[in-house]
């Protein structure tokens, strides 16, 4: 693991996404905040809106992935830090690594989240499962079928790969 050395700035950069997550408490949405930085900069922040959208998906580090996507004008957010108020649940962190984030600084743990009865620990523990010992069903459907798409993709010669 890198040596990283944390900075006025990186702490300056996690106070915002403190302030956006205590902000979304505030208006009614869920207890957390991220922000994008960039060469120094703020790209992009945001908070958790799953009630204020009614998108299960819309967690802060999501929100603004796709805010600092949409901003830089890029799906690859190489050379991009994420400062978030929690540790990432696993949907957020797979979207972190989707993205190419470099680095990812978190207040509240994973742990903290589960003390006021957010499943992200649940849900890393459902990821360590078996797929038949999950406590929701997988049943493979038609992958005869659905294999035809990846045949395709893997013989396409002008896709854009991410």
């Amino acid at each position: 693991m890198e040596n990283t050395s944390i900075t006025e700035q990186d702490r300056e950069f996690m106070r915002e996404a403190i302030r956006l997550a205590n902000e979304s408490v505030k208006n009614g949405g869920g207890p957390f905040g991220a922000v994008i930085v960039k060469d120094g900069e703020i790209v992009a922040g945001s908070a958790n809106s799953v009630t204020t959208d009614n998108d299960p998906t819309a967690h802060a580090e999501v929100n603004t992935i796709r805010k600092a996507c949409r901003k830089l004008g890029t799906f690859d957010l190489s050379g991009c830090v994420i400062y978030t108020s929690c540790e990432p649940c696993p949907m957020c962190l797979g979207a972190i690594y989707w993205a190419h984030i470099d680095r990812i600084y978190y207040g509240n743990t994973k742990k903290d989240a589960a003390e006021i009865d957010f499943a992200d620990d649940f849900i890393y523990r459902e990821l360590d499962k078996q797929i038949g010992e999950r406590s929701v069903p997988f049943i493979p459907l038609l992958r005869n079928e659905s294999i035809h798409t990846f045949q395709m993709w893997r013989e396409k010669e002008d896709k854009t790969e991410y």
